[in-house]
């Protein structure tokens, strides 16, 4: 009995396709719950009962120590707010990158446009309105620069001789 060249080819197709679709399947039962699990992942404030830090055995309370309104572990200053900031913003990237950044709350609202446009920030919903008033009061332009101005006339200016030889 011969097989026509057509019905073999077919056949191999619905055989690749079995395969693909197994191996899709096989994948699946193997690691689809946890790639789902990570890919869907929300911050969750870390003041909720029972939360235990990555591997450090700590507990929450363990690590809340504020000195002089810092937040040691993060940084950040320590104020209505905290929380909600410290879960949207520290779940992609450190605190230090919200404390060196100086800005009006327009310029807030336009990084978190920038992040959700480009970096694939969630929607923020009711807590855009509390990170935005946080970030604007604790982390507002300041009036000072790097250094203050030197005053050139009261500079000691003295000349530099060089001996030539």
């Amino acid at each position: 009995m011969r097989f026509r060249p057509d019905l073999l080819r077919a056949m191999i197709v619905l055989f690749n396709l079995a395969l693909v679709i197994f191996g899709f399947t096989f994948f699946y039962l193997l690691f689809g719950e946890t790639l789902l699990k990570s890919y869907h992942n929300r911050p969750v404030p870390m003041e909720q009962p029972g939360y235990r830090s990555g591997g450090s055995g700590k507990t929450a309370d363990a690590e809340e120590e504020i000195v002089n309104g810092i937040h040691v572990q993060s940084g950040l200053i320590y104020a209505e707010g905290f929380d909600i900031v410290r879960g949207n913003c520290t779940a992609c990237h450190s605190a230090k990158l919200v404390t060196q950044n100086r800005a009006t709350r327009e310029g807030w609202t336009d990084m978190i446009r920038w992040m959700q446009a480009r970096q694939g920030l969630w929607d923020l919903g009711e807590n855009e309105p509390v990170i935005l008033d946080y970030l604007a009061t604790n982390y507002a332009p300041e009036d000072i620069g790097r250094r203050a101005t030197i005053d050139v006339e009261e500079i000691e200016w003295y000349l530099l001789e060089l001996e030539e030889e």
